[in-house]
């Protein structure tokens, strides 16, 4: 069996807040980060629901929408929406237990990177757990494809995210991003990496319903063959970075750490999504194992 480092899970320290404006939306919002208990998982709370179970837990199986932002949503019908940035902060910080309330249905997008999260993060401190920590291991490929999209998860001793988006015709063109993510990469290399979206479509969004809190103040914003954004990008290959950042985020509903390689082409929050259930429903492709020195098999 592969040998892994020993490791307990982790919770926060403290509890920290932070506020900002839904991106779809547009509603303010008020989030607080609480430590939780050994084996509770990542748990959304929302306060401003008291008349019936307002506790979302960010597992695969509770992901209902995933149209440019992913979605959970409990049996009672309570929904958080734009989940994916804070959790791609949780993952890359190995934060397994934590309560974050929110009085609103969308996790406010700040400057639309997950680096707001980080620092909020950092602020509340962290704290090991007695347990020890599970991660899950892939052992054979696993892929989904819908026309030229692809995502897949691949065996691999460390956890890898390769991410290439096309977009001929625009600034962005042709990126690829393809990095080892530890908590130091993830700082150095994604977190500030933001969301971005063209001028082009942005009525018909909110005609949609959507993008109503989006702004130059939390997205990159491309018109025609120019970026509006007054201080540019934040990297040259910004777009293909969030991208990585968003599948990390989009991965952890997996409800633990991925020892194993993402590889996605043009994918989004859909299929990112479809691949943790393919995933799942493939028992030979993977195994849970404990980060303890016995390192038992427990799945």
């Amino acid at each position: 069996m592969m040998m892994l480092q020993d490791q307990n899970e982790q919770t926060l320290a403290h509890a920290a807040i932070i506020a900002g404006m839904g991106l779809h939306t547009g509603e303010p919002v008020r989030m607080l980060v609480r430590p939780a208990s050994a084996g509770t998982g990542v748990v959304f709370v929302r306060t401003d629901i008291t008349d019936r179970d307002n506790r979302v837990a960010a597992l695969a199986h509770n992901v209902t929408k995933t149209t440019l932002g992913t979605v959970i949503t409990n049996a009672a019908g309570v929904s958080v929406s734009t989940i994916e940035h804070v959790m791609a902060a949780f993952a890359a910080l190995s934060l397994d237990n934590v309560v974050v309330e929110l009085d609103g249905p969308e996790v406010p997008i700040m400057d639309g990177s997950a680096e707001p999260f980080v620092q909020l993060l950092d602020q509340a401190g962290f704290r090991r757990q007695m347990t020890p920590q599970s991660v899950i291991e892939i052992l054979k490929p696993v892929e989904v494809i819908e026309g030229d999209k692809r995502a897949a998860l691949l065996p691999s001793e460390q956890f890898e995210v390769r991410f290439e988006i096309d977009f001929p015709g625009t600034p962005i063109g042709h990126q690829a991003v393809d990095l080892v993510v530890t908590e130091q990469s993830f700082r150095d290399e994604l977190a500030a990496a933001r969301t971005f979206g063209f001028l082009d479509g942005v009525e018909a969004l909110r005609a949609a319903g959507l993008a109503r809190g989006g702004s130059l103040d939390n997205a990159i914003v491309i018109d025609g063959d120019h970026i509006m954004n007054e201080g540019g990008l934040r990297f040259a290959d910004e777009f293909a970075r969030h991208k990585a950042l968003d599948a990390i985020g989009d991965l952890y509903v997996l409800g633990m750490p991925l020892l194993g390689r993402f590889e996605g082409i043009r994918a989004g929050h859909g299929l990112n999504n479809a691949l943790v259930r393919e995933l799942l429903s493939r028992p030979d492709a993977y195994r849970v194992v404990t980060r303890g020195p016995a390192l038992a098999q427990v799945g």
